[in-house]
């Protein structure tokens, strides 16, 4: 028995088609993995069980049946009796999907109410949702806002409202992209579990290696046309489109090119202390007691989860916040000692790229223009500009043409591409990368990365690479450190750490990382 049924399914909008001819089938207890890049197609694929497609698309299928009922013909007050019902959906943020405004408890509970007369049992039902996703304390957690959970928190509450309704059917729209690896982990656990108990699931996503570990079957779509179809195992280990094989080699790896063996020292720090005071007035360790070195021209790989003080350890090292206690030194001389007039001169040396290359390049800006004041403050004359912003391009592996363009006007590989090409306009010899990947697709992540490889031996870059992924740090890194809570639990050589990881928290990320690698 299938519970959803397409064929043909097609989508446009003013005759242009962004779905075409898709076909595929759902049963009970089944997951169906649609993997493609952004544009490819998948969201408006899925959005099409839901009738949530735009106003202007035009949707026709040969057949499209949803929870045993045909659809086609469906207007809004049609689908309004199948959303949650029949079909329900989890998208990729929680914090956007779920009302800032209303406690957690209230959100769920009127996702119940819609589909059941309410009464005095909403309240337990609310509880055993919660009890059902997992969620600790499920009475605290019901009295909570969005914002005070944590992100895998958030995400297990917005399936918790999408259960509510008692759908047979439920749409994973990208749910851990945002996530942390652990916490990735434990939500595709969950959907594990839900689909182990009958739930047919729709996962949605980029990533071939985050749908092996949950997936049946996997429907590879390209530019709106599903390009390969089979089962997890056909399509993960003999894949027979060339899309589906490029894919796979973006899931990133274990490192393959040498280790360097430098012991010169380009950046340390040593017993580096911050702190911060929380809204009820006590203190909390965002770095405790952390030293590290950076080796000439390799890459020092920092990993750990949202809040183990990876990013606040950044700033220190960039010299943006001043530790409590410690030093951070650059060359053996004084880095983050110096007042800021005496060390403003050499910031040139230090650069950083930051995950999100919208928020960092100027909207109002081109793309010239963007470089072309970075590369102002290296004293580079105004007539030598236009030449060394074409060098900087090149370099980042850009189109000379796309130096008219506004950032809204790129591509998410282009602008952190962009971000880059800034970053080494001072000529730096140290970057510091802060989770530069997490936000792109797997094919463009793998694309940048090799783009920073091959800058390093290319320049002789130094590079702090931070994320919350062990597989990007173990693909990048000569060395690796592991944080949680502030404190360093793990430091090595990525060999040692990836081969024999000493502590319980390495060995879950370890554990952790997408079925694909390696």
């Amino acid at each position: 028995m299938t519970f959803v049924s397409v064929t043909n399914l097609r989508v446009a909008f003013g005759g242009v088609e962004v779905v075409r001819g898709v076909s595929f089938d759902i049963a009970p207890g089944e997951c169906l993995a649609l993997v493609g890049e952004s544009g490819s197609g998948k969201s408006m694929t899925a959005l099409s069980l839901l009738g949530l497609t735009p106003a202007a698309a035009d949707v026709s299928a040969d057949q499209l049946v949803v929870g045993g009922v045909d659809t086609r013909g469906f207007r809004d007050r049609d689908w309004r009796g199948i959303r949650g019902s029949r079909v329900g959906l989890v998208s990729q943020d929680a914090l956007v999907s779920l009302d800032p405004l209303r406690r957690v408890g209230r959100e769920i509970a009127e996702a119940i109410e819609v589909h059941e007369p309410r009464g005095a049992a909403t309240a337990g039902r609310v509880l055993q949702l919660l009890t059902d996703v997992a969620v600790p304390e499920p009475e605290a957690r019901a009295r909570q806002y969005p914002h005070e959970l944590s992100g895998g928190l958030r995400q297990r509450a917005l399936i918790a409202s999408a259960l509510a309704g008692s759908p047979a059917l439920l749409i994973a729209d990208e749910p851990t992209t945002a996530l942390d690896t652990t916490v990735q982990a434990q939500i595709l656990d969950l959907l594990g579990e839900l689909k182990a108990a009958g739930l047919g699931l729709l996962l949605v996503s980029h990533d071939l290696g985050v749908v092996g570990r949950l997936a049946d079957r996997i429907a590879v779509m390209k530019s709106g046309q599903i390009v390969e179809l089979g089962s997890t195992a056909e399509v993960l280990e003999t894949p027979q489109h060339p899309y589906t094989r490029t894919l796979l080699d973006a899931v990133p790896g274990p490192r393959t090119a040498p280790e360097k063996p430098s012991i010169d020292v380009v950046l340390a720090a040593s017993n580096l202390v911050k702190s911060y005071r929380r809204p009820d007035g006590s203190m909390v360790r965002a770095v405790d007691d952390v030293s590290l070195e950076l080796r000439r021209g390799s890459t020092l790989g920092i990993v750990g989860e949202s809040g183990s003080g990876k990013s606040t350890l950044a700033s220190l090292l960039l010299a943006l916040e001043q530790p409590d206690a410690g030093e951070v030194t650059l060359d053996d001389a004084p880095w983050s000692a110096l007042p800021e007039a005496r060390r403003r001169p050499h910031r040139g040396r230090i650069q950083v790229i930051d995950q999100n290359p919208f928020g960092a390049l100027d909207p109002r800006r081109t793309v010239a223009s963007s470089i072309a004041e970075a590369v102002a403050l290296t004293g580079t004359a105004r007539a030598e500009r236009r030449a060394r912003i074409s060098e900087l391009l090149r370099q980042v592996g850009l189109p000379e043409e796309i130096r008219h363009r506004r950032p809204h006007q790129l591509s998410g590989g282009q602008r952190q591409r962009v971000a880059i090409a800034r970053a080494l306009a001072r000529r730096p010899e140290i970057l510091i990368c802060d989770e530069p990947v997490s936000a792109l697709d797997a094919s463009i992540q793998a694309q940048v990365l090799a783009l920073l490889s091959d800058l390093q031996q290319g320049l002789g870059l130094s590079i702090v690479f931070i994320s919350h992924d062990l597989a990007v740090i173990a693909q990048m890194s000569d060395d690796i450190l592991v944080m949680r809570d502030g404190q360093v639990i793990e430091q090595g050589s990525a060999t040692r750490v990836l081969a024999s990881p000493q502590h319980p928290f390495t060995v879950r990320l370890l554990e952790a990382v997408p079925a694909a690698w390696g």
